[in-house]
């Protein structure tokens, strides 16, 4: 059975900000993928106090990337506190899927122990 790891990226240094398989670590929903925090490497990245509510899911805290050599606002985004409904998606961390600014989604498939890239 063929798994898809989901990774995403720092554009600008490569480093791997999240990575898990799609399923089980990071789930796609709405056009994000929503991580569990273990999956994710929060060394450089800052959740801050700005917020956005969504008035399905609830108050979104944004999460900035402060890197050493550069920054960027809103690389992903989190919710402490859910509206009924949205559970699956609380305390994990949310990146858009695809090509962004300031990050980027590869999609890489294992089957058998041979890995492949999308």
């Amino acid at each position: 059975m063929e798994k898809r790891k989901i990774i995403i990226k720092d554009n600008q240094t490569g480093q791997i900000l999240a990575l898990a398989t799609a399923g089980e670590g990071a789930s796609l929903f709405e056009g994000a993928w929503y991580f569990a925090l273990d999956a994710v490497d929060m060394t450089h990245l800052q959740v801050t106090k700005r917020t956005y509510i969504c008035p399905y899911k609830g108050v979104c805290y944004w999460i900035d990337l402060a890197a050493p050599d550069h920054q960027a606002r809103n690389v992903a985004f989190t919710y402490f506190d859910v509206n009924p409904g949205y559970e699956f998606i609380q305390d994990r961390i949310g990146f858009y899927a695809g090509e962004r600014e300031a990050t980027s989604q590869e999609t890489v498939f294992s089957e058998q122990g041979a890995i492949h890239g999308d």
